[in-house]
């Protein structure tokens, strides 16, 4: 998986889990913060990547706690996860420095404009 870039929801959930194991709605709060409020991950959205990521071995159950009557699990990052994290981090930081440089080299260059006629 190193080297295929990640579909947004699974950078978004394994980015939410790089600092502290959440339960969904953990996860989905904090996707909000991560993004600024402007990525509101839907459940079945949220579920599906986590069972995927999950069955990949990029995240495991760190615990589960009966809530209100209900199951909660909460998830953390494994080791192959994080690396997997680290990898993308890296590929979007070399595109970003990329675009940056090809940004810097196109910048427009201001015309002189003549008033009145020809020079």
């Amino acid at each position: 998986m190193a080297d295929r870039q990640l579909q947004e929801p699974t950078r978004l959930v394994l980015t939410a889990l790089a600092d502290a194991p959440r339960h969904g709605y953990a996860i989905v709060q904090e996707v909000l913060a991560i993004t600024g409020g402007r990525t509101k991950m839907l459940t079945g959205t949220l579920y599906t990547a986590l069972d995927r990521l999950l069955q990949q071995g990029l995240i495991r159950i760190d615990h589960e706690e009966v809530v209100a009557g209900r199951l909660r699990r909460s998830f953390a990052l494994t080791e192959p996860g994080r690396e997997t994290l680290a990898n993308e981090t890296e590929r979007l930081r070399a595109g970003v420095a990329e675009a940056d440089r090809r940004l810097a080299l196109g910048s427009p260059q201001p015309t002189l404009r003549t008033v009145g006629g020809t020079a």
